[in-house]
């Protein structure tokens, strides 16, 4: 059974900065594309950032450059450093894994999810 649990939430004032991390069990790790996703009040879930199996990574214009994702196959852990926060970033994210190589930054694309951790910007 494929698990997400993701941590490292919080509150932070605008231009901080947070980490987060997914850890994943139950699956092949290494193989899975993994990504960051969040839904703010009100809003569809739109991806953040995501990594394929291979390394190659993706990220929604709204975050690229402060944000970068990573993943340590060892530790079976996805990792979420996002910098310079805005108001904007504030919303609940979440941790999503599919089995398929090539996949893309749209939640329809993954098959598993985590709960979710959440992350308040204030300016």
């Amino acid at each position: 059974q494929v698990q997400l649990v993701e941590s490292g939430g919080g509150s932070v004032q605008a231009g901080g900065s947070l980490r987060l991390s997914c850890v994943g069990s139950g699956y092949t790790y290494s193989g899975y594309s993994m990504g960051w996703f969040r839904q703010a009040p009100g809003k569809e879930r739109e991806g953040v950032a995501l990594i394929r199996s291979d390394g190659r990574t993706t990220y929604a214009d709204s975050v690229k450059g402060r944000v970068t994702i990573s993943k340590d196959n060892a530790k079976n852990t996805l990792y979420l450093q996002m910098n310079s926060l805005k108001s904007e970033d504030t919303a609940m994210y979440y941790c999503a894994a599919d089995p398929r190589r090539w996949v893309a930054l749209f939640s329809r694309e993954f098959q598993y999810w985590g709960q979710g951790t959440q992350v308040t910007v204030s300016s």
